[in-house]
């Protein structure tokens, strides 16, 4: 069966930096990017990027090359993107989030590096680089003689913009290429299909690396709006939150997860900053609709919240769904829609033959939004690409991985994945990168990684460790991954066992694991805190929130959060329990630094001394 998106025609040039210069040029003083207090206009933001798409030009990275971007959120970071365009190159997010040895992997699989863009605060991640870094801060003497006009150079819509990483299937990360008349196809589809317009005023919300992260950076500005970015490394529910009321937001993408804690955020305070939204566009993981149907059955409620599929390989949205139109108990898995413009999507039995309305099988994309194939890419993982004939015509298909079915009103739902791969926060993960990662470490002789039950419908991931000898430190091999892999794909749960478990057909059993991990979190007991000093109520009260989001007992005052198998959507949820529980808006990064009951407790003591 194949679900066909409306055909649109695109210009001869659809690339997406174009329509930036023409807001440019129409509207020059209107507002492009707006970061800690600071605003930019369309003119200047233009000014800015065309002097260093000239510097790129200058020193030989022009159509073709690829650009690396280790930057925080900031307007910085726009210039470049905008810069690098321009110039012909792509650029490639390297996300200031993720430990350096993780960015040292990552640089390792991108082929014909030109150089990397940083500043003083995240050069020394990618200070393994073994191409250029330089820091945009420290060329203003060097970019201010350049023109401030577009550079002469031609782009295609076939030519690449930017590439993303994504998991594989041989443990390694992929590098995959987005090329322009995808993105442009993608944008052009949002701005005509929801009217996108000036007044869309959009926050992004999601960490730079995400491929969701690139469209919410560039939609507001294909459509003539103001980007409104956060000045926190990682997500602040408070921070996001105030800024969607304070500036008027009107458009955010994000994760299913991350909308969780935005609803669960505005419940506890009565707000309705979120229902006076046009629209949510979410997605990336299985949707729990129960954690927002409350908040979304609201009166009054405007919000258009839109369900959507897709997967990087293919510039991130492949379909879309309004969920006006879900009726709880007429589907048991909530649909991801209708195909978007100018793309098909194809579901397909084991050999390669289309299966009918209702039928299980692969889903498959072809048409505008399909990705150039892994940059870095050999053998299974590149077969995934090929052809289809649709239309009498051969046109390029990807092959997902993903399971589901189309209904009879055409509307596609996901059903999960046909291989081992799992969405965390909606970022796709492969098991076997953890598990080689895990592998490689003293101590452990076997490991095997599954997805567990977090609570709230979420995923966590939980690995199951043969250990070399009697004992399994888990502080210790929690703090080694942490200093590889990024905090989603560290495991909050590391279970010593004496064998890994075999199927019938001598194949790893992941239920039977899955299982065992259910049977370990019955009975939890809590034990008390033992703490003395003024700061002993708070503490109670921290710890007792911890053990909690946690679901972990006899939490010390020293324990460190993310020994304890802590993540950043765990954190989020710790920050609305101290608002509702203690009273306090503690903000995201201060929970980073301050990451024991101990530290936390003195810091939000500080704050209560300050009022």
């Amino acid at each position: 069966m194949i679900l066909q998106g409306r055909q649109v025609a695109l210009p001869l040039v659809p690339v997406v930096h174009g329509r930036f210069e023409a807001h440019a040029r129409v509207t020059p003083d209107a507002v492009a990017v707006f970061c800690a207090g600071e605003r930019v206009s369309y003119a200047e933001l233009d000014a800015r990027a065309n002097r260093f798409a000239h510097f790129l030009a200058a020193r030989g990275h022009g159509r073709g090359a690829k650009v690396g971007v280790c930057l925080d959120y900031s307007i910085d970071m726009v210039v470049v993107v905008l810069g690098t365009l321009k110039a012909g190159a792509a650029y490639v997010p390297l996300d200031p989030s993720y430990p350096a040895a993780r960015l040292r992997l990552l640089l390792g699989q991108v082929p014909d590096l030109a150089l990397i863009v940083a500043s003083p605060a995240t050069a020394g991640l990618v200070g393994s680089a073994t191409v250029e870094v330089i820091a945009l801060e420290r060329l203003p003497g060097e970019l201010e003689g350049l023109p401030v006009t577009d550079p002469d150079v031609e782009v295609t819509g076939d030519d690449l913009c930017y590439a993303v990483f994504t998991s594989g299937s041989t443990g390694v990360p992929k590098l995959t290429g987005v090329r322009h008349e995808g993105w442009f196809n993608l944008l052009n589809w949002l701005v005509l299909e929801y009217g996108l317009h000036r007044g869309s005023r959009n926050l992004v919300v999601s960490a730079f690396g995400f491929d969701l992260s690139q469209r919410a950076l560039m939609m507001p500005l294909f459509c003539g709006a103001t980007q409104y970015l956060m000045a926190s490394r990682n997500f602040d529910a408070a921070m996001a939150y105030r800024m969607v009321a304070e500036h008027g937001i009107r458009t955010v993408h994000c994760a299913s997860s991350t909308l969780y804690l935005l609803v669960d955020w505005e419940t506890a305070r009565g707000g309705e900053a979120l229902t006076r939204l046009d629209y949510v566009l979410f997605g990336g993981e299985p949707l729990h609709v129960e954690r927002i149907a409350d908040w979304a059955r609201r009166e009054g409620n405007t919000c258009t919240l839109l369900h959507q599929y897709g997967v990087a390989e293919c510039t991130d949205v492949a379909s879309s769904y309004d969920l006006a139109g879900y009726w709880p108990g007429e589907h048991d898995i909530v649909p991801v829609g209708s195909p978007v413009y100018n793309t098909e999507i194809h579901i397909l039995d084991e050999q390669a033959r289309g299966v009918g309305a209702g039928e299980y099988g692969e889903i498959c994309i072809s048409g505008a939004s399909v990705g150039v194939g892994y940059l870095n890419g050999t053998g299974l993982d590149s077969e995934r690409f090929t052809t289809v004939l649709v239309d009498g015509g051969l046109r390029r298909l990807y092959r997902t991985g993903d399971r589901g079915y189309a209904t009879g009103s055409g509307q596609l739902v996901v059903a999960g994945r046909m291989d081992a791969q799992v969405k965390v926060r909606g970022m796709r993960v492969d098991p076997t990168d953890i598990e080689r990662v895990l592998g490689g470490l003293a101590g452990v002789r076997q490991a095997v990684v599954v997805a567990g039950d977090g609570g709230g419908g979420e995923v966590e991931l939980v690995a199951f460790v043969v250990p070399v000898g009697d004992g399994l430190d888990e502080g210790d091999v929690r703090a080694r991954l942490l200093e590889m892999l990024p905090r989603n794909m560290v495991p909050v749960r590391f279970l010593s066992v004496p064998r890994i478990p075999l199927s019938p057909h001598g194949k790893v059993d992941r239920a039977a694991l899955v299982a065992e991990f259910g049977r370990r979190c019955v009975g939890v007991v809590d034990r008390p805190l033992l703490v003395n000093g003024r700061a002993a109520m708070i503490a109670e009260g921290v710890r007792a929130i911890w053990c909690r989001e946690l679901q972990r007992d006899g939490i010390s005052f020293d324990d460190d959060f993310f020994a304890l198998g802590g993540q950043s959507v765990i954190m989020a949820r710790i920050q609305g329990a101290f608002f509702e529980e203690l009273g306090v808006e503690v903000p995201m990064d201060r929970l980073f630094l301050n990451p024991t009951v101990a530290s936390i407790s003195m810091y939000i003591e500080s704050l209560r001394a300050e009022t």
